[in-house]
């Protein structure tokens, strides 16, 4: 990969970090359509207290000099403004309880244990990483595997989509449902019904990405096929459960002859139909990439399902934690973002990697030389 990130941080700690190599030299980056990017994705009906609390903006740390990228690693902080409340029981270093006076001690002792989680939330980490890791307390799997660290993501890839608007590369997402409502126009009372009767909603979120260039992605081997690699990473997204493009799994139900999108020529090669959704054989064919995501209901709720306890193997409630209800427009933002990562890498892979006037030029070049054909 050309692009490669990393990202650290809790969903209640100090802050959350991002590293990324592979961004050339050159490029002007907007430090307003970033930080609007990560405005975006705390918008939308159904969020919860924390989007209260909580304004995320890019603090860029490295890798940009008078806005220009270096083709240095670009380091981005992202403050959590909810640490205040919980330095104590979230303390990177061990807290001496025994030089605290007697009324800090037993303070600090209470923030500590009110945060402890010891009961298993259905369809979360919790009981895997349990299994995996041997944790006494689910809160250290909760903290990082919580959908706040997609904030990261967003930052990430809101530079991603910077850099390829300048080659007029564009995304956007729709709303198809959200539960079992398809209606637009109701999708705010729909919520707001299920809001009350304490439980989550999860949605169809379709993405379109115009203007792509034919020729991204390769057919020789499996880990080069676009497609592939799109859905791996729209898959890492926490809710994602399933992605599928253009007509996805409804070419099941069809014959050959009515779902293939045939080729005719005016000016250039086009298709009279999109149902691939803007590749085939891995590789992108100048037609609209269309995909579709499903996102689960979250599964922290107030109405809590049953689980049981960790030590004691009670049943019991799921743990409550403060949450969204319905969080399907953030992940529409994260899912943007996501993708517009994998659209620059392919991008980068096909047309140098160093600096924008060698990639200007190859794009260029090689958009001439497809006109020739």
């Amino acid at each position: 990969m050309v692009i490669r990130f990393l990202t650290s941080g809790e969903s209640h700690g100090q802050c959350l970090n991002a590293i990324i190599e592979g961004i050339p030299y050159g490029y002007t980056l907007d430090f307003n359509f970033i930080n609007n990017e990560l405005s975006q994705r705390q918008q939308g009906y159904g969020r919860g207290g924390r989007m209260l609390i909580e304004k995320d903006k890019a603090k860029i740390l490295s890798g940009v000099c008078q806005g220009i990228t270096t083709a240095s690693p670009i380091s981005i902080e992202i403050a959590n403004k909810d640490w205040q409340n919980w330095s104590v029981p979230m303390s990177v270093e061990k807290i001496d309880l025994n030089s605290l006076d007697e009324v800090s001690k037993a303070e600090a002792i209470k923030k500590i244990e009110e945060k402890k989680i010891n009961r298993f939330r259905p369809a979360h980490a919790d009981l895997a990483a349990y299994l995996k890791y041997g944790f006494d307390d689910i809160r250290y799997s909760l903290e990082r595997s919580s959908a706040r660290e997609t904030a990261t993501r967003v930052a990430v890839g809101a530079i991603c989509q910077n850099i390829l608007k300048e080659y007029n590369i564009d995304f956007s997402f729709e709303i198809l449902s959200i539960g079992e409502c398809k209606d637009k126009n109701e999708f705010e009372q729909y919520i707001k019904k299920h809001q009350e009767l304490g439980v989550s909603l999860g949605g169809i979120i379709k993405l379109t990405i115009k203007n792509v260039p034919a020729g991204l992605g390769s057919f020789v081997h499996w880990d080069r096929r676009f497609d592939g690699k799109l859905a791996g990473a729209l898959m890492s997204i926490p809710a994602v459960k399933s992605v599928e493009f253009g007509l996805g799994k409804d070419y099941a139900n069809y014959s050959g002859d009515k779902v293939h999108d045939e080729i005719y020529y005016e000016d250039s090669y086009k298709h009279k139909t999109n149902n691939s959704g803007g590749i085939e054989g891995g590789i992108t064919n100048g037609e609209d990439i269309v995909i579709t995501c499903a996102m689960k209901p979250i599964p922290t709720m107030k109405r809590a399902l049953d689980s049981v306890e960790m030590k004691t193997h009670k049943n019991s409630p799921a743990h409550f934690e403060r949450a969204d209800s319905c969080a399907v427009y953030a992940c529409g933002v994260v899912i943007k973002n996501m993708a517009a990562i994998m659209v620059l890498d392919e991008f980068l892979e096909k047309f140098s990697k160093d600096c924008k006037q060698d990639i200007d030029e190859a794009y260029h070049s090689y958009l001439k030389r497809q006109d020739a054909q």
